[in-house]
């Protein structure tokens, strides 16, 4: 794994200034420690650090065509590259190294733009054709691997794999954007193709850039080369679960060829289990796998871990983390570099931590619960979503826009008595139902404390917009594909994978994920949701096809999830952080929140009469990006 960087203008006779292309390769060396490198000609200059994974002696980059007109730099893997680079020598080509990085580069010499579809993998890289004068830029459909950039005041695009690499050019964009601030507080992270600075963009996955040195353009627009399939397929009793098993053990056969020590991360949850089960039958030699545990047993998952450890022999370390672990929240803001709100990132940093004692390259479970209807959030809207079929629009939205409104939030009382989120999401639509449902802060409760001079900046935008944008052509029948499609395209990448990129990224480990293979996706997006959620039990066929595999108790468990306990946290050790960060001077001079709704807020959580530990969280989070960009 590694890291990219560039700048890029669209006339051939601007000079890259080389120094400040290396001081901004040097921000991201924690992504290659091993190598690094630089091309530099009329009008682009490319750079690499590189974490040395594949071909050792043979990969440094840029690498180069026969005759040295055309260049790439990259980050990622293409698991399937070696099929690749047979079509290609059958076509005439001939490989100076035996890295996947060349087989990118002759791939778009003989096919364009549309080699991304020969492309199994995760990446991101920028080519340089000085043939054509064109750069080409391009992200995975999945968006394992990010890519930032943004267009310049001199005619300039500068791009690297983060944003703090962006940032180390003097004219790169440093005005917060006050919809990313509404979108941030909405999902807990900014989604794509948003950036929290006004006018840098991230590449949203399965997209691309081509640009051509001529005339500057007023924007750059980025081309999508993929998308989720959204027609359904039919499928035999007899062939699912056979078919299931036999596809994924092919993503993860794909994903362990590598010529350094690579192991597994391995939870005991049904994701990570699976994974290791599969990579255990697929080798002879044990694998070698990491877990991490809490102190505090509702939180600790390492019985079940070391249930399928025992089964298949793994070479096993477990840890055993501080449950007041929070040591880490000041960093969180540099290795994101943007607000970040899943608390989960703080385990996550620690599994890749211990994971790269031992290993360079650790496969993970992530995707199961998106792709297979497993996380409890479904089964809740797919419940409310019977009664919006049985009751008119019209009904709908007076009666329970009114009880919404008015119902108060008892997160105290018990489960039943819980209604307000659902009054509100049984008035809206499918799609906005989900989002408020599954949002830090709903939208009553984000318009409850911003300040009226933040309100107008926002001019009438609200992040439903993201939503609303993503479902622009697309026509769903099945509400639960909806909202799963929702999920791939916005939590998936702007949550799920940021959170695991910049995580392994800091310790320089890579992780490879099978069950976001696009291959295995395309296929089981496609499996009927009545596949997927039955009986009120997610992942139902999934689970099945896992059951000669797994243990049962691993399978059939309460989902437990890789959480910390939030709530307790910000009434006892980290009280006193909260409220330092959500009275500080620069948070409240921001001018986006109305304090004393926010001083509510805090005392009502500290009195037990609510819990907002989600909301408070995320407002920390943003308080702590605010106070290091006003130290800057």
């Amino acid at each position: 794994m590694c890291g990219i960087a560039g700048i890029f203008n669209f006339s051939s006779a601007f000079s890259v200034d080389q120094q400040l292309l290396k001081k901004m390769n040097d921000k991201q060396q924690h992504r290659g420690p091993n190598d690094e490198g630089y091309h530099f000609d009329g009008g682009i200059g490319l750079a690499h650090r590189r974490l040395s994974v594949i071909d050792l002696a043979g990969g440094h980059q840029p690498i180069y065509n026969h005759d040295d007109s055309v260049c790439i730099v990259f980050n990622g893997e293409i698991y399937n590259y070696k099929d690749i680079s047979r079509t290609l020598v059958e076509r005439g080509y001939t490989f100076k190294t035996n890295s996947d990085t060349e087989v990118i580069l002759h791939a778009w010499q003989e096919w364009g733009v549309q080699c991304l579809e020969h492309f199994r993998g995760m990446f991101a890289f920028a080519i340089w054709d000085n043939n054509k004068k064109e750069v080409f830029i391009a992200r995975d459909r999945l968006g394992i691997k990010p890519l930032h950039y943004s267009l310049l005041p001199d005619g300039s695009v500068i791009f690297g794999s983060e944003l703090k690499v962006l940032r180390e050019h003097s004219l790169c964009p440093n005005e917060i954007s006050n919809e990313a601030i509404e979108d941030y507080l909405t999902f807990g992270y900014v989604p794509d193709p948003k950036c929290i600075l006004r006018d840098v963009y991230k590449l949203e996955a399965g997209h691309y850039l081509l640009l051509k040195q001529g005339d500057v353009p007023a924007f750059i627009e980025s081309v999508q080369y993929w998308d989720l399939p959204t027609d359904p397929i039919e499928f035999t009793k007899q062939v699912d679960q056979s078919e299931l098993i036999e596809r994924l053990r092919e993503a993860v056969d794909l994903r362990m060829e590598a010529e350094v020590a690579l192991g597994a991360f391995l939870s005991g949850g049904v994701d990570s289990s699976a994974i290791v089960a599969l990579m255990s039958q697929l080798q002879t030699d044990p694998i070698t796998t990491c877990a991490i545990g809490f102190d505090v047993p509702e939180y600790n998952e390492t019985d079940f871990a070391q249930l399928v450890a025992d089964r298949y022999h793994t070479q096993h370390t477990t840890s055993i983390i501080n449950h007041e672990d929070f040591a880490l929240i000041d960093k969180l803001t540099d290795i994101y570099d943007e607000p970040y709100a899943d608390s989960s990132a703080l385990p996550t940093y620690r599994v890749c931590e211990m994971a790269r004692k031992q290993v360079t390259v650790a496969l993970s479970g992530d995707g199961g619960d998106e792709l297979f209807a497993g996380y409890r959030r479904y089964r809740l809207h797919m419940a409310e979503q019977k009664l919006r079929d049985l009751l008119p629009e019209r009904f709908r939205r007076v009666i329970f826009g009114l009880l919404g409104r008015w119902y108060p939030k008892l997160d105290w009382a018990p489960q039943y008595l819980r209604a307000k989120t659902t009054f509100q999401s049984l008035a809206l639509s499918s799609s906005q139902a989900y989002l408020n449902s599954m949002s830090k802060l709903r939208t009553d409760e984000r318009e409850s404390i911003y300040s009226a001079a933040f309100k107008e900046k926002l001019k009438g935008y609200t992040s439903a917009q993201v939503f609303e944008k993503t479902l622009t052509g697309k026509s769903f029948k099945d509400k639960l594909k909806e909202v799963q499609y929702l999920d791939f395209k916005t939590w998936v990448t702007g949550d799920i994978q940021t959170k695991v990129d910049r995580a392994s990224m800091a310790h320089g480990l890579e992780v490879r994920v099978p069950i976001f293979d696009h291959k295995f996706v395309e296929w089981a997006f496609r499996l009927p949701s009545a596949k997927n959620l039955r009986s009120g039990e997610g992942k139902a066929l999934f689970k099945k096809s896992l059951e000669p595999h797994v243990p049962y108790d691993n399978l059939y468990r309460k989902k437990m999830g890789f959480s910390i306990p939030l709530a307790e946290w910000l009434r006892g050790p980290l009280k006193e952080k909260m409220v330092k960060l959500l009275t500080s001077e620069s948070f409240q001079m921001s001018g986006i929140f109305n304090p004393l709704k926010i001083n509510i807020m805090v005392n009502q959580h500290l009195s037990k009469k609510k819990d907002h530990s989600a909301a408070l969280w995320t407002l920390m989070m943003l308080g702590q990006f605010i106070e290091r960009e006003t130290k800057k």
